[in-house]
């Protein structure tokens, strides 16, 4: 500890600046001290190990909460997106099920006796089988895009979809109810008639 006074500011000898910082100094280096001394003191158990919880608590706060990666959504809204445009454009396994329904309607139109019926067997079944597999995928992309837009909802609390998988989303909306529109309407749509 310093033992040397020095004098206080509002004496009549600490005219010059610099004995004027020197009493700063002292006073602040004064509690500096007095903590130190404190600290060399001995400290019961019990303190430091509610100082040791607390510091574990602190920890644990500072650290960032884990995020969800949202993978599941993303790969959701993309796969939505995907059965929506691959029902508009036809897919693969309407056409398999319409040939094989021509293929019947071929069998069936030998016994056909108007034209009306061969026409049916012809290209009815067939048609109305692509109008009905290709509205199914568009359901399906409706629904897993509902599921993706609402999922956050139904999560943890203030936890959102990150921008491009909610427009990827509602872009498979979309097209999942323009599908569903086009194939109810082709599904319903009567055939020609012949002259």
């Amino acid at each position: 500890m310093d033992t040397t006074k020095t004098p206080a500011p509002t004496a009549p000898e600490a005219d010059s600046p610099a004995d004027l910082k020197k009493a700063d100094a002292a006073e602040t280096t004064a509690p500096v001290a007095a903590d130190t001394e404190a600290a060399g003191e001995a400290v019961p158990d019990e303190e430091l190990a509610g100082l040791e919880d607390i510091e574990d608590l602190e920890d644990e706060l500072d650290e960032p909460a884990e995020k969800p990666s949202g993978v599941g959504a993303a790969a959701s809204a993309l796969i939505a997106a995907g059965l929506g445009l691959i029902a508009l454009s036809g897919s693969w396994v309407s056409r398999v099920i319409a040939e094989r329904a021509t293929l019947v309607g071929q069998i069936d139109s030998v016994n056909a006796t108007s034209t009306e019926a061969k026409i049916e067997a012809l290209y009815g079944n067939a048609w109305q089988m692509t109008a009905l597999v290709n509205g199914v995928l568009s359901t399906l992309a409706l629904l897993v895009a509902v599921f993706v837009l609402a999922r956050p909802a139904f999560g943890a609390p203030g936890r959102t979809l990150p921008t491009w998988v909610r427009a990827v989303s509602w872009a498979a909306v979309a097209l999942g109810v323009i599908g569903v529109i086009v194939f109810a309407v082709m599904y319903f749509l009567p055939l020609p008639k012949a002259a």
